[in-house]
């Protein structure tokens, strides 16, 4: 039974934490990567975008002198609208604070690279594409750089897998904790501990 909750937990973690992962990071190609703040600076950048890129991911890359961003749901470190032909097709709020292993940037430097997705643009009308990012509330975090990131030809995540994920790692976590409590974990016991029987007849104990 440890087993089999053992392997429900796997399947629970691959559906619910590596597989949305996998399709925001990885599904796709690569469009492009363009700086959009540099020395104190924000300054938008223009995409020219292709019917056959969509669907688009929009992703983010915030470099700062950071182990890690904590913030209040409530607060916000940056913004990013996306428009084309006049009218807005993203708007999305950044926070980061879900970055669990930021990349580094140099052996050398302390800096570290956070991501975080701003969302999908599912339809693309061919045209140039206003990407504007700018700051929401980012007092305390010392940004160096920000990145926008594209990529073509994305999987969407399914919207159901998580829960089901979260309930599998629930399943087989409570699972593991409970065969390892009363699966008799104990040494078997030796047959010859015992005191042997008592024996009647000849050669035995009488009354």
């Amino acid at each position: 039974m440890r087993f089999l909750f053992f392997l429900i937990l796997l399947a629970g973690i691959g559906i619910g934490v590596v597989y949305p992962w996998a399709m925001s990071n990885f599904s796709g190609h690569e469009i492009g990567t363009w700086r959009v703040y540099e020395q104190g600076r924000f300054k938008p950048v223009t995409v020219p975008l292709a019917a056959r890129d969509a669907p688009v991911r929009v992703l983010v890359d915030l470099t700062a002198r950071a182990e890690r961003i904590v913030v209040s749901q409530q607060r916000t470190v940056l913004t990013l609208t996306a428009a084309t032909g006049g009218r807005t097709v993203l708007a999305s709020t950044l926070q980061f604070n879900h970055s669990e292993n930021p990349r580094q940037v140099s052996p050398q430097l302390p800096d570290k690279i956070f991501r975080d997705e701003a969302g999908l643009i599912p339809t693309v009308s061919p045209g140039p594409y206003i990407f504007t990012v700018g700051p929401g509330d980012p007092e305390g975090i010392e940004m160096r750089a920000v990145d926008l990131v594209l990529r073509s030809g994305v999987g969407e995540v399914d919207q159901r897998a998580q829960p089901v994920g979260f309930s599998l790692m629930a399943v087989g976590l409570i699972g593991l904790v409970l065969a390892f409590r009363f699966g008799g974990g104990g040494r078997p016991q030796n047959p010859n501990s015992q005191p042997p029987p008592p024996r009647w007849g000849r050669g035995g104990s009488s009354n």
